[in-house]
């Protein structure tokens, strides 16, 4: 098995896909961007999974009015978390603009 790994005759080079960054690029500017883009996609995907968590309490309730108000406490809070999500992202965008630096925080495009 390992014989015929040993039988490639080029190396394997990987080139770095355009725009992404690699591990030799690391600079203070590229920690801050990474861990900003992490925070938010995190934030968003958190606060979408307690969204859905709060409907399937709010659908499993039968009427119940303690677990309604507990499921509805959840939905209100993903929602208010999503607001404020999306409200950085507003906010990172207008000081983007304003101060004419780039962050980074781009959505490409879809579909190519």
């Amino acid at each position: 098995m390992f014989n015929l790994l040993a039988q490639i005759p080029d190396p394997i080079n990987i080139e770095a896909v355009p725009g992404y960054l690699t591990i030799k690029g690391l600079q203070p500017q590229n920690y801050v961007r990474t861990t900003i883009r992490a925070l938010l996609a995190l934030g968003g995907v958190a606060a979408f999974i307690y969204l859905l968590w709060g409907g399937v309490q709010w659908i499993m309730a039968g009427g119940d009015k303690d677990a309604i108000d507990k499921a509805r406490k959840k939905v209100v809070g993903a929602l208010i978390g999503l607001a404020i999500v999306f409200s950085a992202y507003a906010i990172m965008y207008i000081l983007e603009t304003l101060f004419g630096v780039s962050i980074g925080y781009t959505l490409g495009p879809v579909g190519t």
